[in-house]
């Protein structure tokens, strides 16, 4: 049996990554690409959104890919959903996962999903009870973001009691997991522990996710502070592809290979063999139309006598 990881690292490049560059990647690439992130070893990946072709042309063949990720033994596949009839198609489309948009700054969440937190909420809630309805669906799991939870580019600083009110309400509704994002790089660790630590505490048993940007540059130091106040699911991105189309200034996802990097050089077992992944970058970025890619491990490599935890466990 497969040991379980310390830390479950779940892939967005194929989602976040692809929706915020001009490329429009082939389905077939897309395929394949997924297929060597789950040999690598990554556990889940959010392999598209069910949003509509003509607001984001690049996610177009969601349902198609989807049906081929599934067929990937042991791999976790989601897709991001923005309201009930994404989630409805999602759930036909046999993933495991959906991931519904949420976002607590009211200027973002209109200029997202042209909607307000609180009818987003609501939205989240028809979504459950849609499950509830469905006895065919009801072994898929309903995570849903929690966004902008460290500030927003369009309203500025967002609080700490609106992040906690939107967790706790999408929590009473029936949340599987949350995902509180850092949706447009402006948190710091001490922003981390602090928001992190509060909605980890509020959630009890719901696993908490964390999703970062490393706008600043500041990724890998927020997912160390997340760490210490128990945090242990991240979303990350293959080569840092990634941004949100309707928060500005929001740059790249932390970078895949970095993470994993981290985390085994911590002592932490991420269940990802390093060189598989850079195989796998190496495969996503000649699909790539000039777009600009990110990451440290790839240029510089391991440290000599470096032994991953996954590998010395």
């Amino acid at each position: 049996m497969k040991q379980q990881p310390d830390v479950w690292i779940r892939e967005v490049g194929t989602r976040d990554g692809l929706q915020s560059i001009a490329t429009i990647f082939p389905t077939a690439a897309k395929a394949e690409w997924i297929a060597r992130e789950a040999r690598a070893g990554i556990p889940e990946i959010e392999v598209g959104s069910f949003v509509p072709p003509k607001l984001l042309p690049q996610m177009a063949d969601t349902k198609e890919v989807v049906a081929q990720a599934t067929t990937i033994e042991g791999l976790h596949v989601s897709a991001l959903v923005p309201n009930l009839r994404g989630a409805e198609n999602a759930m036909a489309s046999g993933v495991d996962q959906i991931n519904y948009v949420l976002s607590v700054s009211e200027a973002h969440s209109q200029a997202n999903v042209r909607r307000s937190v609180s009818e987003a909420i609501a939205e989240f809630g028809r979504i459950i009870e849609f499950r509830a309805a469905h006895p065919e669906y009801h072994h898929v799991r309903v995570a849903s973001g929690v966004a902008t939870a460290f500030g927003c580019t369009i309203s500025g600083p967002v609080a700490l009691d609106d992040v906690l009110r939107a967790a706790e309400q999408l929590l009473a509704l029936g949340a599987d997991e949350l995902a509180v994002a850092d949706t447009v790089g402006y948190g710091n660790p001490a922003q981390c522990r602090r928001i992190l630590g509060a909605v980890h505490k509020l959630a009890g048993d719901i696993p908490v996710g964390a999703h970062f940007h490393d706008t600043r540059g500041l990724g890998l130091a927020n997912v160390d502070a997340a760490l210490e106040v128990g945090i242990r699911r991240f979303d990350s991105s293959l080569a840092g592809l990634g941004g949100c189309p309707y928060a500005p200034g929001a740059s790249g996802n932390i970078v895949t290979e970095d993470l994993v990097f981290m985390l085994e050089a911590m002592g932490m077992r991420t269940g990802v063999d390093l060189d598989q992944l850079l195989e796998a970058r190496e495969f996503m970025t000649t699909h790539l139309n000039g777009e600009p890619t990110h990451g440290a491990y790839a240029q510089a490599g391991p440290p000599k006598g470096f032994i991953a935890a996954s590998q010395a466990a």
